[in-house]
């Protein structure tokens, strides 16, 4: 059987990289590892760490749109585990990120909300 250790990361593909890259960086807090420019590419590739696991931020010209909806197939949203949930919302809304109200997952009793990155991914807070 395949012995699967851990996530080492998600690609995020965004429309603005200045923008992403400050909402990532000085609005969600995550440190940067490694930021390149691909000449050949016209593209930026910003690695961002996430405990133990990595965001790689990228960007391309002219990228096409993609539908995102809470059900459409694919992936549905990333998810971050914060140790105060109240202390987190209030740090996004003080940056003016439009956040859901907190709700209880009716299964582990966990309270969680969802919010969006400047392109519209569907990004979660969930409490430690």
């Amino acid at each position: 059987m395949l012995q699967i250790n851990q996530i080492h990361h998600a690609a995020i593909i965004c429309s603005d990289y200045e923008v992403s890259k400050k909402f990532y960086t000085e609005i969600l807090g995550l440190r940067i590892i490694l930021e390149t420019y691909r000449a050949e590419r016209r593209s930026y590739k910003l690695d961002l760490q996430v405990g133990g696991a990595q965001i790689e931020l990228f960007s391309f010209p002219d990228a096409p749109k993609r539908l995102s909806y809470p059900e459409a197939r694919g992936l549905r949203h990333l998810a971050f585990e914060v140790d105060d949930i109240d202390q987190a919302v209030g740090e996004l809304t003080r940056h003016g990120v439009e956040v859901e109200p907190v709700r209880v997952d009716e299964t582990t009793g966990k309270r969680f909300t969802f919010f969006a990155d400047p392109d519209g991914l569907p990004l979660e807070l969930y409490e430690k």
